[in-house]
């Protein structure tokens, strides 16, 4: 079995363009979360969002890709270029031929399906452009990155409601694990904030109209975010021999499937996902330091997701730090998961945690470390990121200091 590392990371979400921005805002505890800024939003009962600020897609690409990519695949590229770039690899030969993409995503180019149903049905019209199938579909964003970098291996798209990113991370690092591929780039992006993506939300009646506060004992709901999150995944005599800087190890992974119901999470699917991670790693749950939480400020979500790292850890769960970064930018949905893992990282690499901000009320169903409102510093040899998605799918990665 190959040894999987991280050398490349890219992000741009509703904290920041890239991770740098990304992090600092993580470590200060920035709240990236506010009013939504598009068309009919007067019309929705959920105005707020982990929106996208000040991204101008005309900066990054020409008229002709604009009218191929939807925006969660103008996300999907600016993060992969920043990756990519930082892992520095060049995609020709063996290694084109061995490396590939797997990404998440929950909706696809949902904008343009809300474009396209305005103009049918809205304004009447009898054509629409005849690159909206492409420009929509889920697999366009993995499509792209693998024609962009001459990635000529393994490439699909992932889709599992909120675990899409960690469902399509855990695909590529079993393919580099088993010796199936050389690299791979893999994360996930979505991009639901437009009035048909929200008002679907609406109906749900999981959503807060003040903010996301996950674990509070007065938390309201989920708050939407956007954006998208993208690794390069390569094996780690690949990437030691040619003097790649390396950010952590992806040393195990997991998959389970409550089998129970359609969107109210289950302990014990949580806690076999989790369980298996670290029986995959290696790890005992004694040396696993921080769990970046799936999070998602409902009570139900909350409440079970506690429940299962207290059964999986046992007493080691109340030394445990667990946190929802969703707190900060918002639930990606599909992407969530890879702008997660940056949290991840950087409790590995620079010894701080993400705080889970908007904490305002401890709740007895909730009592564990959610390191509350502020970053901590804290060095951590082992860390989990956790998503559990509608349907019962669930996903859980485990990563290590290197």
């Amino acid at each position: 079995m190959k040894r999987v590392v991280i050398t490349g990371a890219g992000t741009i979400n509703a904290l920041g363009h890239n991770v740098a921005d990304t992090l600092e805002a993580m470590r200060e505890g920035r709240c990236g979360i506010g009013d939504l800024e598009f068309r009919d939003v007067d019309r929705l009962t959920i105005k707020i969002g982990g929106q996208v600020r000040g991204f101008e897609a005309e900066g990054h690409f020409n008229r002709q890709q604009m009218t191929l990519y939807d925006r969660f695949t103008q996300f999907t590229l600016v993060a992969a270029k920043e990756a990519i770039a930082q892992a520095g690899l060049i995609f020709h030969g063996e290694l084109a031929a061995r490396s590939g993409v797997v990404l998440g995503t929950a909706g696809g180019g949902v904008s343009t399906w809300d474009d396209n149903y305005r103009s049918v049905y809205e304004d009447g019209k009898n054509r629409v452009h005849p690159f909206v199938v492409p420009k929509l579909m889920n697999n366009a964003a993995a499509s792209h990155v693998s024609m962009e970098y001459n990635l000529k291996g393994p490439t699909f798209t992932v889709s599992t409601a909120c675990a899409s990113s960690n469902h399509a991370m855990s695909m590529a690092f079993q393919m580099i694990r088993s010796g199936a591929a050389l690299s791979m780039v893999t994360g996930g992006s979505e991009s639901m904030l437009c009035f048909g993506g929200v008002k679907a939300w609406e109906g749900l009646r999981v959503m807060s109209k003040d903010a996301c506060r996950p674990f509070s004992a007065n938390r309201n709901g989920m708050v939407q975010g956007e954006g998208a999150g993208v690794f390069v995944f390569e094996e780690y005599e690949h990437a030691r021999k040619r003097g790649a800087e390396i950010l952590c190890e992806v040393v195990g992974c997991a998959m389970s499937s409550d089998a129970a119901d359609i969107v109210m999470p289950s302990k014990q699917g949580a806690a076999r996902a989790m369980s298996g991670a670290l029986s995959d790693a290696g790890v005992p749950p004694s040396e696993v330091g921080y769990i970046n939480a799936h999070g998602t400020g409902t009570a139900a979500n909350d409440k079970t997701e506690c429940a299962a790292v207290a059964d999986v850890f046992g007493p080691h769960a109340d030394k445990l730090m667990i946190s929802s970064t969703k707190s900060m930018h918002g639930h990606l949905i599909g992407g969530t998961g890879a702008v997660e893992l940056l949290a991840c990282i950087m409790a590995l690499r620079d010894g701080v945690i993400a705080p889970t901000i908007g904490y305002e009320e401890p709740d007895p169903e909730c009592a564990l470390d959610v390191v509350p409102n502020q970053a901590r510093e804290a060095e951590v040899s082992v860390a989990l990121s956790n998503a559990f998605a509608f349907g019962g799918l669930n996903a859980v990665m485990a990563l290590r200091r290197i």
